[in-house]
């Protein structure tokens, strides 16, 4: 509730403006030159958890305008963020609403940083797509200028118990989380899953971000002589526990939550990454195969599920302002209306929330690529064999 208040106190500082009149409540852009789209997330390719996304947004934002833009005039991605969205990162995304007066905005990179953005726009009446958070809540404030692309928690985490299910046939597993907001919420999503099959983990130990007692957490998790482990935490966090454990001699299976899809995770987990077992949310295949190799080629890097995400929210607005034209309110009936819409990423089909309905699949890693997990994959074995292979995802 503070936060809550906090952020209409910087809405209405900002709609006021500097002189004390309101600003204009209009559909006239600022830039008549220009088609403005908001960018609530680092515009740094170096960012550590946001550079990949900003490179895939302004990617296609480049992309449309080679196509002519809209109506002859260019897109723009106007950025704005910080590190510590609730403080300055609040200020900035409303300004992008209230005073560059953007058609929409593409943001945040997580749960938290979204929560921010659609308090905003809900009281700018601005439409949001969500390229990254699959934290549930953002869609049950009903808030009905809030869309996020990927399917949430409640989607994966069933497909995931189903695998731990399948994998451990009843022997001792262990559960690891990360203290985060992202990591809590799978987290609760998954436990429900696992009761609903009446599974409990022998263990569940609590990691603290960042936290240099990783050695000893990873001791304790080898000393419980589990079949198994499933590891909910960010790409880093998750890449430091893996390499950790595996260094360990912990040879039994590791499952992980869907910071395992990112390319930072591949990056620092190396050769320990193999064989995890994660949601995949983004997969290359016939459909988007020539996006993942325009990347590559463009970027010298694979995209993520993250990137692949950010570059289809761009490709949604662009197409919901080329039906509905330069008006908030049109475009985001045009958004709704688009659905079911084919990106790169799949389908997006939008449930009543403004969520993403589509189906959820297993990835693992085999020779430092993302792979579909086959259903051979899903049935007891002492190390994974015979997935069916996609297309190569270097890091």
């Amino acid at each position: 509730m503070i936060l809550r208040i906090l952020v209409g106190a910087v809405c209405w500082c900002v709609f006021m403006g500097a002189d004390g009149n309101a600003a204009q409540e209009s559909s006239a852009p600022v830039h008549p030159d220009e088609i403005l789209i908001g960018y609530f997330g680092p515009d740094d390719p170096a960012h550590p958890h946001g550079g990949d996304m900003w490179r895939a947004a302004q990617w296609a934002v480049e992309e449309a305008n080679r196509r002519g833009g809209y109506r002859g005039k260019p897109f723009r991605l106007i950025c704005g963020w910080s590190d510590n969205p609730w403080g300055t990162g609040v200020v900035k995304v409303t300004r992008m609403a209230y005073t560059d007066r953007v058609w929409a905005i593409i943001g945040g990179i997580d749960g938290p940083s979204t929560h921010l953005a659609e308090q905003v726009v809900a009281k700018a009446r601005l439409p949001l797509l969500g390229p990254a958070s699959t934290d549930r809540s953002v869609n049950l404030a009903h808030v009905p200028w809030m869309f996020s692309l990927v399917p949430g928690d409640h989607l994966q985490a069933p497909v995931l118990a189903e695998a731990i299910a399948a994998r451990t046939e009843g022997k001792p597993f262990l559960l690891i989380s990360a203290d985060d907001h992202d990591s809590h919420l799978f987290t609760v999503e998954l436990r429900k899953s696992l009761a609903k099959r009446r599974m409990v983990p022998r263990f569940h130990f609590e990691y603290q971000r960042a936290s240099r007692e990783i050695g000893e957490l990873t001791a304790r998790i080898k000393g419980a002589k589990a079949d198994s482990a499933v590891l909910i935490a960010g790409a880093r966090d998750s890449a430091r526990l893996v390499v950790s454990l595996r260094d360990r001699g912990f040879e039994n299976v590791i499952f992980g939550g869907p910071g395992m899809g990112r390319r930072a995770f591949r990056q620092e987990a190396g050769a320990a990454a193999e064989g995890v077992v994660f949601p995949l949310l983004y997969e290359p295949k016939k459909e988007s195969r020539e996006f993942a190799k325009a990347f590559r080629e463009h970027f010298a890097m694979s995209p993520d599920y993250a990137a692949a995400h950010a570059y289809d929210a761009v490709q949604l607005v662009i197409a919901a302002i080329g039906t509905a034209g330069l008006d908030r309110a049109g475009i985001r009936d045009a958004l709704g209306e688009l659905s079911p819409w084919t990106g790169v990423t799949g389908t997006v089909n939008w449930d009543r929330t403004g969520g993403n309905t589509r189906a959820v699949h297993l990835g693992t890693i085999r020779d430092g690529r993302i792979v579909r997990l086959s259903e051979p994959d899903r049935a007891p074995a002492a190390a994974p064999t015979g997935a069916t292979p996609a297309s190569p995802s270097p890091p």
